[in-house]
């Protein structure tokens, strides 16, 4: 007799089991559902979602890009390794690492071709359009799922968003190694949020659709860009006119920054899949009319005050107005 209760709760308790699991399948699949939904109506274009784990091949190729001081002056980069690489450090219990992506590509460009500015430094700073976007969604979670445990990023903490991009399903890592989407090009912002809720998780993307095309590695003005998807950071335009906190720039690269003056988007210019990028819907990212008009006459003259003043929300205040002046003597004097 004991035997046969034993077995018939042992019955139950797999019955129960099972519709536990049934349980938290529906509610991994209605929570995925209701975050992409809720993505997309905050001006997300994109948003996959990966299981979190560490990242160990990616953490051998920073590893031995670190080794080679491709970093540059850039020190930030050598800190809080494990950090990078492990969602789990970042926050503890870590299940799934949702990746956003938001378009800046603008509807129309800078008048100006002697004093280059990257499209991404148009608008408004990525970061704050981007962080009020994360932070709504965070709570919009929390009000709807429960009391979830999650952190938003966006260039606030050492994540390695394309790889986690791609993890996502969201498009490949191309040889100028910006995300590249098929259908929609490269100019994105990429946002990181990795929570403790168990979700449903999208295919990664496993195609690399590059080919043979070099275009990039071919056209970058500094050869910052070589084979293998490696990217000389120490060598890159932008690297030199927004990380780089040195009053002088070195001689040697001079006449090799084809007028730009603030970050550089040769690469994704020459890009071929560029050719379906679309204009932002954003607001946020409508340019500053300063960015578009202003002739080098009239960067040249500009106040310290005029420029915190203009650029009080861009990310041109990154670099600061000492930057700028620096920048713009070093293209002007090649």
């Amino acid at each position: 007799m004991d035997d046969y209760i034993l077995k018939r709760f042992n019955g139950c308790n797999i019955i129960f089991l099972q519709h536990t699991d049934f349980i938290l399948q529906n509610n991994s699949a209605k929570h995925t559902a209701f975050i992409k939904q809720t993505a997309a109506e905050l001006g997300f274009n994109f948003c996959g979602i990966a299981k979190a784990k560490r990242l160990d091949e990616d953490a051998r190729r920073l590893e031995t890009w670190l080794s080679k001081g491709m970093q540059g002056s850039m020190q930030y980069m050598e800190n809080h390794f494990e950090l990078r690489v492990d969602p789990g450090k970042l926050v503890p219990g870590a299940k799934s690492v949702i990746t956003l992506m938001l378009n800046y590509y603008p509807s129309t460009t800078q008048k100006n071709k002697d004093a280059k500015i990257s499209k991404y430094a148009y608008g408004r700073d990525y970061h704050e359009v981007i962080r009020e976007k994360l932070n709504a969604l965070i709570q919009s979670m929390k009000e709807n799922i429960g009391d979830i445990n999650g952190r938003g990023f966006v260039d606030s903490a050492p994540v390695l968003e394309r790889a986690w991009a791609t993890k996502s399903g969201l498009g490949w890592i191309g040889k100028n190694g910006n995300l590249i989407s098929k259908q929609n090009g490269s100019f994105f912002f990429i946002a990181t949020l990795i929570c403790d809720l168990e979700l449903e998780y999208d295919t990664p993307f496993a195609k690399d659709y590059c080919g043979s095309c070099t275009r990039c590695i071919d056209e970058c003005p500094t050869d910052a860009i070589l084979p293998g998807k490696v990217i000389d950071g120490s060598k890159c335009i932008s690297y030199f006119t927004i990380e780089l906190k040195d009053a002088l720039i070195d001689e040697q690269m001079k006449g090799k920054f084809d007028n730009w003056m603030f970050g550089c988007d040769t690469c994704q210019d020459v890009c071929p899949w560029n050719r379906f990028s679309k204009s932002t819907a954003e607001a946020g990212f409508a340019p500053i009319p300063e960015i578009l008009n202003l002739s080098t006459k009239e960067w040249n003259e500009m106040s310290e005050e005029m420029f915190k003043e203009v650029f009080k929300h861009s990310p041109l205040k990154r670099t600061k107005y000492a930057g700028i002046k620096r920048n713009l003597k070093f293209i002007l004097d090649q």
